[in-house]
């Protein structure tokens, strides 16, 4: 197994959170800063966030409403939740093909980013895209891709047992060997 940066082992998209500790805007500003310096096609950052914390307790509550039920079992103790959205149209009106990639890079910069600052994060699809739409006025040329749970780490027994077995689970990950090809498609190491 290759050296790499401690920062990317342990990050881990942990459940538990705690309700009582928000985390405070010069937190999410930091969050938010390290999604901007992250790269993009043409450098068009087509990423746009939605942020849900204390600050605004109803638009979080609504947004919490657009999780499935699976997702509400543990995602209602995170005190922010962030909507990653991407503009799916270039400045000039092209189609952009890459702008879910982008988000994702700019999400992984602010997960990271969450990681460093010692906060939980949780990136879910498990949400309804439609509904956060509507209810937040996204425009049409844009996509709901991912909701991010996030806030301190909290304890185990305040979620359900459930959740604690999933929690509890070893992190998993492929070999490398298992999705990389050398030179052409199914072709091994050299």
């Amino acid at each position: 197994m290759a050296d790499i940066h401690s920062l990317l082992r342990q990050r881990r998209s942990s459940r538990l959170y705690d309700p009582e500790r928000p985390v405070g805007p010069a937190l999410i500003e930091s969050l938010l800063e390290a999604a901007r310096w992250a790269p993009s096609s043409g450098n068009g950052q087509p990423w746009k966030y939605l942020v849900f914390d204390d600050r605004l307790p109803q638009a979080r509550q609504m947004a919490r409403s657009c999780l499935n039920e699976d997702n509400q079992a543990w995602a209602n103790t995170a005190p922010v939740l962030i909507a990653g959205i991407s503009r799916d149209l270039r400045e000039n009106g092209r189609p952009n093909a890459k702008a879910q990639h982008d988000l994702g890079l700019a999400n992984m910069s602010l997960l990271l980013q969450a990681i460093a600052l010692g906060l939980n994060c949780r990136p879910m699809g498990g949400f309804d895209g439609n509904r956060l739409r509507e209810l937040f006025h996204i425009p049409e040329d844009h996509t709901p891709t991912v909701m991010i749970a996030l806030g301190y780490p909290g304890r185990a027994e305040d979620v359900p047992e459930s959740v604690q077995a999933q929690e509890g689970q070893p992190r998993e990950r492929k070999p490398v060997e298992a999705f990389v090809h050398w030179g052409n498609w199914g072709r091994a190491a050299p």
